[in-house]
């Protein structure tokens, strides 16, 4: 048989294998209520990320040079092609540092994963059952694949959701559609010469729009390079962890390949995704939320503060430690804005990062006060917890600290249903009415008995747009 060497001898083989062969009977009940929460959670951060500037720019684009197509938009009635409806929804669902994410890999999932199955399965026609499990499959591909890069790109300035999401995609959607090993893999080694995506955002000059594409492209290119193979375009079967794979490229020797295929079945990518609370980077979670609960617990004036230390892992001070940004992507990656902005005004609000923000004299001077540090404790756990300890100093020498090891929405620490439900419908808000938002809530709760996606397309679609 045609590959068949390379088959048996990868570890990408046999989770290709793995998930060309399963069905969603074998997957304990508790995956799959995983799987609805967060596609539930990853449509409410693109229905609320569909209405941002770079979201607009996208759909902008896309109705200008798309082809024909029935796939959903987020806050667009007009449709699309599928690859370019992932595109737009990858975008908006990493459009404000809300969708969720598995510390461990540094991979953020849902903003990959779920924009590529949706435009697969409404291209395609494909059942409930079959989204569900894409969407599995695609969370362990994408959490799989970045554990076994290591931290090595990441140190070097990869951002590893560029680099593992088309692989991840592709993954996500072969399954979705019913594919076989040898096409998985197929689509799979397409997939990994499209994988890019370098943290210039984090650089310090400004973040400008770029980390919201990488997912947006990523979900893309698994859309597209499935198609490549549905129409007799070859892909190379080893192109992750064979001879210049993608393991080999990018890690070299700190390269886990054992990683892609271990415990497979026992151990699931979802029970690890975190739900994020605040909308920032993961790595300032624990910080926003210490202050947060210090500012609850305290009397203090803001004028008293003399000032505020943060103790993180060392890769928050390389990648974090901007101290004015210049744009909202540099305020939700910069620990010392986020200080001041999680003391002055209000840490999960989203407009505590935009633009007209930005030059509040009160945040910047607090942010002037902030002072970060390596704690031992947080370096110890990092990457498989995103900890921070905060000393704030007031006047007349008193102290308040705090420190947190797993922020509310870890998997440590998870938001319970009602909570998720809150959030989607307040996200949602932006761009879908109460009746949508319910409709949603209502097919999710049942999807994997959906014949088709129909009726969440439906709840999904704007009657009239909430972006021009």
């Amino acid at each position: 048989m045609k590959n068949e060497l390379v088959h048996q001898t990868h570890h990408s083989s046999e989770i290709a294998e793995y998930f060309a062969n399963l069905s969603l009977k074998e997957i304990p009940e508790e995956i799959i209520t995983r799987a609805r929460r967060v596609l539930l959670d990853s449509l409410g951060c693109g229905l609320f990320g569909a209405t941002q500037l770079w979201s607009k720019a996208a759909i902008q684009l896309a109705n200008r040079d798309g082809g024909s197509g029935e796939c959903t938009v987020f806050a667009s009635v007009k449709t699309n092609s599928a690859p370019l409806a992932a595109f737009c929804n990858g975008i908006a669902t990493h459009g404000y540092e809300l969708d969720d994410l598995i510390a461990e890999s540094v991979v953020h999932p849902g903003a990959v994963v779920v924009p590529a199955v949706l435009a697969a399965a409404e291209n395609g026609g494909v059942s409930g059952e079959r989204v569900v499990l894409g969407v599995i499959a695609g969370y362990e591909m994408m959490h799989r694949l970045g554990v076994s890069l290591g931290l090595e790109p990441a140190k070097r300035g990869y951002h590893t959701t560029g680099i593992t999401g088309p692989v991840a995609a592709a993954m996500a959607v072969g399954v979705t559609l019913g594919y076989n090993v040898d096409r998985l893999l197929s689509a799979m080694g397409l997939a990994c010469s499209a994988a890019a995506g370098i943290k210039s955002f984090a650089g310090g000059s400004g973040g400008g729009m770029v980390k919201r594409m990488h997912a947006g492209r990523s979900a893309e290119a698994g859309v597209r390079m499935c198609q490549l193979v549905d129409c007799g375009f070859d892909g190379p079967r080893a192109a992750i962890d064979g001879r210049f794979g993608l393991l080999e490229v990018l890690s070299g020797s700190s390269a886990v390949p054992e990683k892609l295929s271990a415990s497979l079945g026992k151990q699931w990518a979802l029970e690890k995704v975190w739900v994020k609370v605040y909308p920032m980077c993961g790595l300032i979670q624990a910080t926003a939320q210490v202050i947060d609960k210090i500012k609850s617990e305290h009397s203090f004036s803001l004028a008293e503060i003399k000032s505020v230390r943060v103790g993180v892992n060392q890769h928050a001070i390389r990648h974090n430690s901007e101290r004015f940004p210049s744009d909202t992507m540099a305020a939700q990656y910069s620990i010392p804005y986020c200080v001041g902005a999680a003391l002055a005004h209000d840490a999960k609000d989203p407009e505590s990062y935009g633009t007209d923000r930005l030059s509040h004299s009160l945040t910047r001077s607090l942010a002037a006060r902030t002072e970060l540090y390596v704690d031992e404790k947080v370096e110890a756990a990092y990457p498989e917890h995103y900890g921070a300890r905060v000393v704030v100093e007031v006047q007349n020498g008193r102290v308040y600290e705090g420190y947190e090891l797993h922020p509310h929405g870890t998997p440590e620490h998870p938001c319970s249903d009602q909570e998720l439900s809150k959030k989607f419908r307040r996200l949602a808000m932006a761009s879908s009415s109460d009746s949508q938002i319910s409709a949603t809530i209502e097919q999710i709760g049942k999807i994997e008995r959906l014949d088709t996606l129909r009726p969440l397309s439906l709840a999904l679609r704007p009657i009239i747009s909430a972006v021009q």
